[in-house]
C-alpha cells in the first residue's frame, strides 16, 4: 500500500478509492484516479510493485469483503478509511524509530522530488501527480542541484 503511495504519488483518499477494475495486472498498469480536479493517467506497474500488488491480493482474498471492489480493505468493512491509513503510517513509522511523524502526504512529496531527483521534466512529473497549476511540482525541482549539470551541452 505504502510502496504504492510512494511510486505513484496517491493522496491518500485517491489511494482508498482505488479499485480492482483501476488494476490490470496482465498489462502491468494502473489508472490513476486524481482528485481535486487533477488529470488522472495511466502509469505502469513496476516489477518490485506488480510483485508485491499479487501477494497483496492473494492475501486479500482470505479477507472477509474479499468480493468488494475495492483494493485496500479495511478489517471491519468497505474500504479502508484515510484514518486507518494514517494511524498504521504512523504506527509503521513508531515501530522503525524515525524521528518524525510519518504522514501518507509525505510519501507523495518523496514522489516528486525522487522524480526530480531522476532529472524528469517538470512538466512530465506535473502529468505524474495530477497537478492542475505547474507551480505546485517546481517545489520538487527547484531543490535539485543537478538540473544544471549538462546544461551547455549540444544535444545530437
Amino acid at each position: 500500500m505504502f510502496l504504492m503511495c510512494f511510486l505513484h504519488g496517491f493522496r491518500v483518499s485517491e489511494l482508498c478509492r482505488l479499485t480492482l477494475s483501476d488494476i490490470d495486472l496482465e498489462s502491468r498498469i494502473i489508472y490513476v484516479r486524481r482528485l481535486k480536479g487533477g488529470l488522472s493517467t495511466t502509469q505502469p506497474i513496476i516489477e518490485e510493485e506488480y510483485e508485491a500488488l499479487v501477494n497483496w491480493l492473494k492475501k486479500r482474498e482470505t479477507w472477509r469483503e474479499s468480493d468488494s471492489e475495492w483494493v485496500f480493505l479495511s478489517q471491519k468493512t468497505g474500504p479502508i478509511s484515510r484514518q486507518q491509513v494514517y494511524g498504521l503510517l504512523r504506527r509503521l513509522g513508531k515501530e522503525a524509530n524515525v524521528s518524525i511523524i510519518p504522514h501518507p502526504h509525505m510519501l507523495r512529496h518523496a514522489c516528486g522530488y525522487a522524480l526530480a531527483d531522476l532529472g524528469r521534466d517538470t512538466r512530465l512529473i506535473q502529468d505524474y501527480l495530477g497537478h492542475r497549476n505547474i507551480s505546485h511540482t517546481v517545489i520538487y525541482t527547484a531543490s535539485n542541484s543537478k538540473r544544471f549539470f549538462n546544461i551547455w551541452e549540444t544535444r545530437t
